[in-house]
């Protein structure tokens, strides 16, 4: 597997991965306009992991989308930590997709101008569609941060709960780095200043206070995550493992 490969894999898990998180809510969501809004935004990324698949698919010479999606092992896959925690209650899900949808926003934007351009026309359709997810994730966290006492409680116990796996976030890694100075990768350490500052801002406007705990986790982009997705991945899977090759 070239370098390349491996790292359109790891974007497309992350958007993979967050999908299938969100599409947990549909007909469970607080209200139907948010019921229908994560489902749209679930939607989004599973296109943006659509498109990540089959660029690594094609890299790679054999395979598709679906196979990768639905024929690799839980240590196969390279998400972030981060997008594989369970979906808790509301204030949880927004915390997550807050958080990330920050850091894809950071990403996409400078993933635009990758040397390889099937990388960059992807990145130019997700940014469009992550800025709208931004604004959908901090409208919620200053919503629940500046409700009631207890809105507020949950929506800073999902930060404090989540901050941990932040870390991985900004972990470059011999490949990332590598394919960073050849203009192809987007270098994670750069991402940081900018994901702070709306993220330090969002928390602000929301009354919440950046969480004093390092974060520290890291390891999912190596195969090495929490007990979190096997399950998940069982779920998604089933289907596919039980009657392979099945096409509607």
């Amino acid at each position: 597997m070239t370098s390349t490969t491996a790292y359109a894999l790891r974007l497309g898990d992350n958007c993979l991965i967050l999908s299938q998180r969100l599409g947990a809510w549909c007909g469970h969501a607080p209200e139907l306009e948010i019921d229908l809004a994560l489902a749209n935004i679930g939607l989004d990324l599973l296109g943006q992991a659509r498109h990540f698949l089959t660029y690594a698919a094609e890299l790679k010479g054999e395979g598709s989308e679906d196979t990768l999606a639905y024929g690799r092992d839980e240590r196969q896959f390279s998400n972030l930590l981060l997008v594989e925690q369970p979906n808790g209650n509301f204030a949880d899900t927004i915390a997550r997709q807050y958080l990330m949808d920050a850091w894809h926003v950071a990403l996409f934007t400078r993933l635009t101008q990758s040397r390889d351009p099937q990388l960059a026309a992807i990145a130019a359709k997700a940014i469009k569609e992550a800025r709208y997810h931004l604004r959908f994730s901090r409208g919620w966290l200053e919503r629940l941060g500046n409700g009631t006492d207890f809105s507020a409680q949950k929506m800073q116990q999902a930060i404090d709960n989540l901050w941990r796996f932040t870390a991985e976030l900004f972990d470059a890694d011999a490949l990332e780095i590598a394919l960073a100075e050849e203009g192809i990768a987007v270098d994670p350490r750069h991402l940081r200043p900018e994901w702070e500052a709306e993220v330090f801002a969002g928390l602000a406007d929301a009354s919440l206070t950046v969480p004093a705990e390092a974060a520290w986790r890291t390891g999912g982009k190596q195969g090495l995550h929490t007990e979190h997705l096997g399950p998940m991945l069982a779920e998604m899977q089933y289907l596919q493992r039980a009657l392979p090759g099945l096409t509607w």
